[in-house]
């Protein structure tokens, strides 16, 4: 049965206060079969003034489909487009956003969310400036945040994922949104390292908002799947060493230590390793040459295809 609270629709109230509108914006290439995954675990979870935007960067007919199946469900789903690259795309969301302050979520087209995540979601808002959530992949959580009240630094920033991010739309806009030169299929080589760019120009530009960082409680997170699903091995190495490269030059970008780029890069040897049995022993080679291409600023050996993958 649905929580009763999942099921308001109009402007929502706890505790006498006004709840900020979600909008959830989704970059997507246009995967009927995830994004209809997604669009039905938030069944009945939105209210009317929350909004989600998909990006169609393909196969828009197929999405303004799916979207238009749920629209007549009740969803508050719209269909905008832009060209290619994940980081791109979601500003193109974000802006296609009716005016006034949201909490903005930035979930992927293979993301899902648990019965009753919304309302917990929704609960901590007022409270929210800049925060994440737990991603959890069939492997468990992709990353293990750390306790409440940990200020944030430039060192735990790389906790945070794309799909966790959640940050008011009045931060993301004074920040300037993503880079759309850097992430996943944007039309450079750096296919990763988006969202750590964006929380590093935040404790740049706006220190204050360092302590105040929320980092909510592991209970509340959203599904989504494993880097490496459904890839064969040559497509995997291809997407490792691109989000490598990614991770790269954000570290020279952002100036962190010598010491530390060295472990940094170094220790992509051992990701193969460390991330058993997601990962072949023999994968680290590539985390450890695309941390070196970003490092230095440039692709090593023959220049093939830069996208950390095609779909």
């Amino acid at each position: 049965m649905r929580d009763p609270v999942d099921a308001v629709r109009g402007p929502l109230i706890v505790q006498n206060e006004c709840i900020v509108n979600l909008g959830l914006v989704v970059s997507t290439l246009g995967r009927v079969e995830p994004l209809r995954r997604l669009l039905e675990s938030l069944d009945g979870q939105l209210a009317s003034d929350d909004r989600v935007v998909l990006v169609a960067q393909d196969r828009r007919a197929d999405v303004e489909a799916v979207a238009a199946e749920f629209g007549r469900r009740g969803t508050p789903v719209v269909v905008t487009g832009s060209a290619r690259g994940a980081a791109l795309g979601r500003n193109v969301g974000v802006a296609a956003l009716e005016p006034g302050d949201r909490l903005l979520v930035f979930p992927n087209d293979t993301t899902w969310f648990p019965e009753g995540s919304i309302a917990a979601l929704r609960a901590t808002a007022p409270d929210v400036q800049v925060g994440a959530l737990t991603v959890v992949d069939e492997h468990g959580p992709k990353f293990v945040l750390p306790p409440a009240g940990t200020p944030l630094d430039r060192w735990n920033v790389w906790s945070v994922i794309e799909m966790g991010l959640v940050i008011r739309r009045a931060v993301f806009d004074r920040l300037g949104g993503f880079d759309p030169a850097i992430g996943t299929g944007a039309p450079t080589p750096w296919q990763a390292g988006e969202v750590t760019d964006l929380l590093l120009r935040c404790l740049e530009r706006e220190p204050g908002l360092a302590d105040s960082f929320t980092w909510l409680p592991s209970d509340l997170h959203v599904g989504g799947i494993a880097d490496a699903h459904g890839l064969p091995r040559a497509a995997r190495r291809r997407k490792l060493r691109a989000y490598g490269r990614g991770l790269g030059r954000i570290v020279a970008r952002w100036r962190y230590p010598a010491w530390w780029r060295v472990a940094f890069v170094g220790g992509g040897l051992a990701f193969g390793l460390r991330h058993r049995p997601a990962y072949h022993p023999l994968d680290g080679w590539w985390v450890f040459l695309g941390r070196l291409e970003g490092s230095i600023g440039r692709v090593l050996g023959r220049r093939g295809p830069q996208e950390a993958v095609s779909r």
